[in-house]
């Protein structure tokens, strides 16, 4: 069965809106590996639009779990990697206009950089992730610079508007899966996957665990944290 990762950023793009102290990521985080959550993922962004550095640092100290921190590969960003030592880091590119992470990593162009970054933190003992695009040659870019896993970018399937779209992207994703077991990569995927599009992955097991936030999330306003994660176990259970 595959693990569950989930995301609490978006707790704390509750909180910054008015900019006060509540409601807490870090409680929530807590409330969702009680309910079963296997990794809890934060993503600390440059501008810190929502997860501040105190909750990164607070959730090192209480999740019981795994804690995956979704960063840039930056100085300042690997400083703070060192220093908070989580149990792995998913390297992301990341754009100040966007909404959310628009996309993988460009491996390929950015190959020498990205291997320092993912030297420097399987140095420090930490493991490493790459957030990637379901494409074979930026997946083989990944296994050359010793990456430990990578993360499929899911959005574009999970985004699609035409059933054909749909499908063409799923096998993308299914064919990056596998090149990625076949080079002795683990293999998670995220981005955009919510109660429905979970369903798409049923018998992909060569996925190891999928991230997700911003549905679960979503649906606590209506049901609480512990259901809203219940449910999604529940869903991946049944792939």
């Amino acid at each position: 069965m595959a693990e569950l990762a989930v995301n609490v950023d978006h707790v704390a793009t509750l909180r910054q809106a008015r900019g006060i102290h509540y409601p807490e990521p870090v409680a929530v985080a807590i409330a969702a590996e009680t309910a079963g959550a296997d990794a809890i993922v934060v993503h600390l962004r440059e501008d810190r639009r929502h997860i501040q550095e105190r909750d990164v640092r607070l959730l090192r100290q209480v999740v019981q779990s795994r804690l995956i921190l979704e960063m840039a590969a930056t100085s300042e960003m690997l400083g703070i990697a060192l220093d908070i030592k989580p149990d792995c880091v998913t390297l992301v590119p990341e754009k100040r206009e966007e909404l959310t992470t628009e996309g993988g990593l460009d491996l390929i162009t950015h190959q020498d950089a990205i291997r320092e970054a993912v030297n420097t933190l399987k140095n420090a003992h930490i493991k490493v992730c790459i957030f990637i695009d379901p494409d074979i040659d930026q997946i083989k870019v990944a296994h050359t610079i010793d990456a430990d896993m990578i993360e499929i970018h899911t959005g574009a399937f999970c985004d699609a508007t035409t059933q054909g779209q749909k499908q063409k992207e799923l096998i993308r994703i299914v064919n990056a899966a596998k090149i990625g077991t076949k080079l002795k990569l683990g293999v998670n995927a995220g981005h955009g996957i919510d109660y429905n599009t979970i369903k798409a992955f049923t018998g992909l097991s060569e996925i190891n665990e999928f991230s997700i936030g911003h549905s679960i999330i979503g649906r606590s306003i209506l049901t609480g944290i512990d259901q809203a994660v219940r449910d999604m176990k529940q869903l991946i259970k049944e792939l």
